[in-house]
């Protein structure tokens, strides 16, 4: 794991004015970080803006963060002092990837800010790779339906049919997953199809003959 360098970013810290919040304060502003506290009765705004969050989980609620989908757009640490099993699943229901327990003195938050940044972006790289994965999916349905569609209609065993989208698509300047999507979405669109394959092929065949 890259060393991360916080200097010059942004903490924001929902958490009621007391020690515990100044030495959180303190221990961030040492690493570089610019501070914003914000209490936790008022609906904070602009954390989608900061670098990292910590907040106090012991008086948590849901709608304390602006944001509905996971992983959250930022870093979330959590500041707990109870071991309420309620508090922690709370705070992990909210995504949180690192803990800062009370009482908070002169150190931990560094551990928490590194903890926090790197399980952060292992759970977007993860997020987005299942994301892709199922667009993946989805696509290679679509072509697997309009595939089928394309058989029917001009009578073509399967490698013929692919063979066919293959040509429209480049006549269309389009993938075939996209070519896919609009013959499921109308099927009729796939009796156009030879006119459109016939004019790739025509144009390949002028290709050739000029070698």
């Amino acid at each position: 794991m890259t060393t991360i360098n916080f200097a010059g970013k942004t903490a924001a810290i929902i958490h009621r004015a007391d020690r515990h919040r100044s030495a959180l304060e303190a221990q961030l502003r040492r690493v570089g970080l610019d501070v914003r506290c914000l209490s936790p009765n008022l609906k904070p705004t602009g954390l989608a803006e900061a670098d990292v969050v910590f907040f106090d989980a012991d008086l948590g609620h849901d709608s304390l963060f602006p944001w509905e989908r996971e992983p959250p757009p930022v870093p979330l640490v959590a500041i707990i002092g109870s071991e309420a099993p309620g508090r922690v699943e709370w705070a992990l229901s909210q995504a949180a990837t690192a803990f800062l327990l009370k009482p908070i003195g002169s150190h931990g938050a560094y551990q928490a800010l590194i903890v926090a940044t790197h399980l952060h972006q292992q759970a977007r790289d993860l997020h987005h790779s299942v994301e892709d994965l199922t667009a993946r999916v989805k696509a290679r349905s679509l072509v697997v339906r309009a595939t089928l569609e394309i058989m029917r209609q001009h009578d073509l065993d399967e490698r013929a049919a692919l063979d066919l989208m293959r040509r429209a698509a480049m006549a269309a300047r389009v993938t075939v997953e996209e070519l896919a999507a609009s013959l499921v979405a109308s099927p009729l669109l796939g009796q156009k199809l030879p006119d459109m394959g016939r004019a790739v092929g025509l144009v390949g065949r002028r290709v050739n003959e000029c070698k």
